[in-house]
């Protein structure tokens, strides 16, 4: 656990997609989807993260032209009214429309392993997030993996990416590692339980690492719980992830979780 306890960077999740396995459906409008970016902000969220395309097992290929066509308007909207805005895409020609609508953060779930993709980040200077998954294709899948190596390939993963992207151009500077977790890692909770415990090891990359464990399939697997009633567990997961060296956590509730990081760092300043 870190001596000094800085606040996480909140990443506030607003999905744009008909089929994201939380709330998709609800902000495919583009106003309902600007209203919700709002409220993220208000809640708590230092940025805010418009997807278009769901990576869940179930979810439907969109494809580039219908992403940037959702994307547009909400991150348009939200960047004129001062927010800070990530896109999550795996998409070159997505990411290069998403940088030109002044994007602050890229975040690519397939790990910038599309040659298109390292293309089409490497001249500018914004940060990507670099999501390492067992998966081959850009879906998570439901596939019962070992959960003791898990963490031993995130790191290998990470080892090559940042070689891999230093030489083609993208300094390490500019990267933030995220392991990863529920159906990304596996389908059972194992995985998930076993890169959160030895998170910290990942610190040894000298890069940020991001958490997003937000309502995930393990928390409902530990707890029986479906979907809208994962709230405890997905605190107690991001609170975990923060002391234990994560420095941005992605979230869909950043009231609780602002509130809940704000109060353990008054404790440990206190005790000074």
């Amino acid at each position: 656990m870190r001596s000094e306890l800085r606040l996480p960077v909140i990443i506030g999740i607003l999905n744009v997609t008909a089929d994201s396995f939380s709330d998709g459906g609800r902000y495919l409008d583009p106003r309902a989807a600007v209203e919700k970016g709002r409220a993220l902000v208000s809640e708590g969220a230092d940025i805010v993260e418009v997807g278009a395309e769901s990576s869940n097992p179930d979810g439907a290929r969109v494809d580039a032209s219908e992403e940037v066509g959702r994307l547009e308007p909400v991150v348009a909207a939200l960047k004129g009214e001062g927010v800070r805005v990530s896109v999550d895409t795996r998409k070159a020609r997505v990411m290069r429309r998403a940088l030109a609508l002044g994007a602050d953060m890229l975040n690519d779930v397939t790990g910038l392993r599309d040659p298109a993709a390292v293309k089409a980040v490497r001249d500018s200077d914004v940060p990507v997030v670099v999501m390492f998954a067992r998966n081959r294709g850009p879906r998570a899948e439901k596939t019962a993996r070992r959960g003791d190596t898990a963490l031993e390939e995130a790191g290998a993963f990470f080892e090559e990416r940042l070689a891999s992207l230093k030489a083609a151009g993208i300094p390490p500077c500019r990267l933030i590692l995220d392991p990863g977790m529920g159906f990304f890692l596996g389908g059972t909770p194992e995985p998930s339980l076993a890169v959160l415990r030895g998170l910290a090891t990942l610190r040894r990359f000298g890069r940020p690492l991001c958490v997003s464990t937000s309502r995930k399939s393990f928390i409902g697997a530990v707890l029986g719980r479906p979907v809208g009633a994962r709230g405890a567990g997905t605190l107690a997961t991001e609170l975990w992830a923060w002391l234990h060296g994560a420095e941005y956590i992605r979230t869909h509730e950043p009231g609780p979780l602002r509130d809940a990081a704000r109060m353990l760092a008054a404790i440990r300043a206190s005790s000074r």
